[in-house]
């Protein structure tokens, strides 16, 4: 069972490391997984963040999350979409790191707060980078499959996070230095991403 305020530093980071990447895959699935692990014994979370394991903020981000499920599938919808959510995942995964970390010196937590923004839009960016590569295949499967597949890794590492922190850790250091390594074109695929969006919601009725 974790303890937030003796939890050895390294292993508070790979926590939060893993929690900010899910967050920026899907930010929804990830409040809504903290807030079911926390209502339901499996894990304590800080006082900063016990807001989540109430049943109002479970259920909201749990209907949010089934919004998501479907409008990420629709196709040029889930350019919009992950378009809007650049400013929704990034700094929820900051705000969480922020809260988890009250017990840290001032200067630590606002270390914890640039890396979980850094991680999760580093998440967000490889997302739209894969689904750039993606979905301009005509066929729907593919582009279902892979959003399947981003809600259940954003679940799974929410919950190995909490039960393994430095496995976790390692999968989300993995996947960033594969993510930094295709730097330019994560670049290339959020403009195309904001272009895209912007496109899209101009040819849409007023």
């Amino acid at each position: 069972m974790l303890n937030w305020v003796q939890i050895p530093l390294p292993e508070l980071f790979a926590i939060l490391a893993a929690i900010a990447f899910a967050a920026g895959l899907n930010v929804y699935a990830t409040v809504a997984a903290l807030g079911l692990l926390a209502r339901f014994g499996h894990v304590p979370l800080p006082p900063a963040l016990q807001l989540l394991e109430t049943w109002p903020v479970i259920t909201v981000s749990a209907v949010l999350f089934a919004v998501e499920f479907f409008a990420d599938k629709v196709p040029a919808f889930d350019l919009v979409w992950s378009a809007l959510h650049t400013f929704v995942r990034v700094p929820a995964a900051a705000l969480l790191a922020y809260g988890a970390t009250r017990q840290l010196t001032p200067a630590q937590q606002l270390f914890a707060a640039l890396l979980g923004a850094a991680v999760a839009l580093a998440a967000h960016g490889g997302k739209t980078a894969v689904r750039a590569a993606i979905t301009p295949s005509p066929e729907p499967f593919s582009n279902i499959t892979l959003s399947l597949a981003e809600d259940a890794l954003a679940i799974s590492l929410t919950w190995l996070a909490t039960r393994h922190p430095y496995i976790a850790a390692v999968i989300v250091l993995s996947l960033v230095c594969v993510i930094i390594l295709m730097a330019r074109f994560v670049i290339r695929s959020l403009r195309a991403l904001f272009r895209g969006a912007e496109k899209e919601l101009a040819g849409r009725p007023v």
